[in-house]
């Protein structure tokens, strides 16, 4: 009964969840890409992030968005093991 009186756009618990871990997951990309010590590598990288981001901006399905968080994660992984690597 409650739901009745939520506008469409208001995001259930599970959408609020997903949200918060592609917004967390967004953030810890572009914080790893600020050690990317080339300047054209950097944009590069971030323009790249943005646009990745922005191009599955409206996916709505579960299993997509879950799937695309743990691609995500996978790149966000293996550029910070290329920084690590690059620092030694």
């Amino acid at each position: 009964m409650a739901a009745s009186r939520l506008s469409p756009a208001t995001l259930t618990l599970k959408q609020f969840i997903r949200r918060q871990q592609v917004l967390l997951l967004y953030r810890r990309i572009l914080q790893t890409i600020r050690q990317v010590p080339n300047d054209s590598d950097r944009k590069y990288l971030k323009d790249w992030a943005r646009e990745e981001f922005k191009r599955n901006k409206s996916a709505t399905e579960e299993d997509t968005i879950r799937m695309m968080i743990t691609q995500g994660n996978m790149q966000l992984k293996e550029l910070e093991k290329s920084l690590a690597l690059a620092k030694s």
